[in-house]
């Protein structure tokens, strides 16, 4: 079984950055791709960015192109995203998610938060 864990939120001024990091543990993940996404209060979880895992092909919402980097590490397992200028609608509970096909995630972690004061 594949278990997620994401680190790396937190409080930032709007204009700031921040690395979020997503451990893969239980057996080393060898699915169709591994993605962020986000949910802010009152909303929906949204798609934030993904990257298939063999071949790093990335993907994102078209909010976050320019500011947001999604990249992966395999032999550490990891997945990371880094955020720059950050805006105060960038504020959510960010979740990482593995992919062991193309037609859904079947993993995902607890979430970490992200607050962007403006």
């Amino acid at each position: 079984q594949v278990h997620l864990a994401e680190s790396g939120g937190g409080l930032v001024q709007a204009g700031g950055s921040l690395r979020l990091s997503c451990e893969v543990s239980g057996r080393t993940f060898s699915g169709y791709a591994m993605g962020w996404f986000r949910q802010a209060p009152g909303k929906e979880r949204d798609f934030v960015a993904a990257i298939t895992w063999s071949d790093g092909v990335t993907y994102y919402r078209d909010s976050v192109k320019g500011r947001f980097t999604i990249s992966r590490d395999v032999a550490q397992n990891t997945l990371f995203l880094q955020m720059k200028r950050l805006t105060a609608s960038d504020t959510a509970v960010y979740y990482c998610a593995g992919a062991e096909g193309s037609d859904e995630y079947n993993y995902w972690g607890q979430g970490t938060q992200v607050t962007v004061s403006s």
